[in-house]
């Protein structure tokens, strides 16, 4: 499967091809202070298989071991890469030219999920990752 997509501005354009895994909602605060909205979709795939296809995100480390990029023109958030997984990138799922391509498959981190930003979709629910359940 081949996906593009860029920010709204259209100052970046990618492609990311490959595997897709990890489909999900993120409802962390950093997600949501990030985006300015009360979650964000992403989807992870090998970082081989994403290739800028015109101009520069910018970079910003959001933690200590997570580095997010997003438009310098716009703003829109594209990708976030954490030192944990090498090889991976989690690419936002809305920055895709058809983000209804790519559905979400289970929400994490909703320990953290605002009291209004209610869920009624039936995907399965993690307090915090997949692995810790």
């Amino acid at each position: 499967m081949i996906l593009n997509g860029g920010c709204f501005c259209g100052a970046i354009r990618y492609q990311a091809s490959g595997e897709i895994f990890h489909k999900t909602i993120c409802h962390c605060g950093d997600c949501r202070r990030t985006s300015g909205a009360p979650n964000v979709g992403w989807f992870s795939l090998r970082l081989s298989g994403y290739r800028l296809l015109k101009g520069a995100p910018l970079r910003f480390h959001s933690s200590r071991h997570v580095t997010r990029t997003f438009c310098g023109n716009c703003g829109t958030q594209l990708s976030y890469e954490h030192e944990d997984m090498p090889g991976d990138i989690d690419i936002t799922i809305c920055s895709l030219d058809a983000p209804a391509d790519v559905a979400p498959d289970d929400h994490t981190f909703t320990s953290y999920r605002l009291a209004w930003d209610k869920s009624a979709d039936g995907l399965p629910e993690y307090l915090r990752t997949r692995a810790e359940g």
